[in-house]
């Protein structure tokens, strides 16, 4: 089987991770979250205390400790030091900093050439806000999803209520949703945009299954 590289780039919840995992799923090739990446950087900073601004512990940090996804039951779980953190990184406390964290520059390098790796070992479905522009511009299929923030903030309402995380009402949720939009939008080092040659998706009408088809049906083809 040739590889294939696939990049799916699009605002929080907007169906991206979903979406990927299936579509690995149906392929038979691995996913690759980087939101997933930048939350557990961001939990790791948070929970030894170090500060956003002090770049010399965050690069010691980085290369200090480590990431890896396992497959536990069907579904891709984030290790940090062997400790499953796939829970702890949704928290709202890591949802809230996460986007500063991710603008960091170095952060962003370090994480950038490690999904690049992975890349490069196999066949993937990544799916992030700059992989189709930074991480990996060369992707022959690329697709951006979009959704309106009251669609968005819905979603994200239902699955942190499934999950057992409810201290966000749905108004929250909507408000944080349009502040990162336009925060991952504007920051300076890969802010969040649809790459040229991109197939745009608004994901708020169709089902999973809908995107999906229409995803592999573009590939195979």
């Amino acid at each position: 089987m040739k590889k294939i590289t696939i990049a799916i780039d699009g605002p929080a919840s907007s169906g991206k991770s979903t979406i990927a995992k299936e579509v690995a799923q149906r392929l038979g090739i691995a996913y690759i979250d980087t939101g997933a990446m930048y939350r557990g950087i961001t939990l790791a900073l948070i929970e030894q205390n170090i500060p956003f601004a002090d770049v010399n512990q965050i690069v010691a940090l980085m290369n200090q400790i480590k990431m890896e996804f396992k497959i536990i039951e069907g579904s891709q779980h984030l290790f940090i030091e062997g400790e499953d953190v796939s829970k702890k990184i949704r928290s709202v406390e890591v949802t809230e900093n996460v986007s500063e964290v991710a603008a960091i520059p170095e952060v962003r390098q370090h994480l950038v050439s490690l999904q690049q790796r992975m890349a490069e070992a196999s066949s993937v479905v990544m799916d992030g806000r700059d992989i189709g522009t930074v991480v990996l511009p060369n992707a022959p299929y690329k697709f951006f999803f979009t959704a309106s923030p009251q669609v968005r903030a819905l979603r994200r309402y239902k699955e942190n209520m499934a999950k057992g995380l409810t201290s966000q009402s749905l108004d929250e949720i909507e408000a944080a949703i349009i502040e990162r939009d336009r925060y991952d939008s504007t920051r300076e080092h890969s802010p969040l945009r649809k790459a040229d040659d991109a197939i745009l998706i608004d994901t708020s009408d169709l089902t999973i299954d809908e995107i999906v088809t229409n995803i592999i049906q573009y590939v195979e083809k």
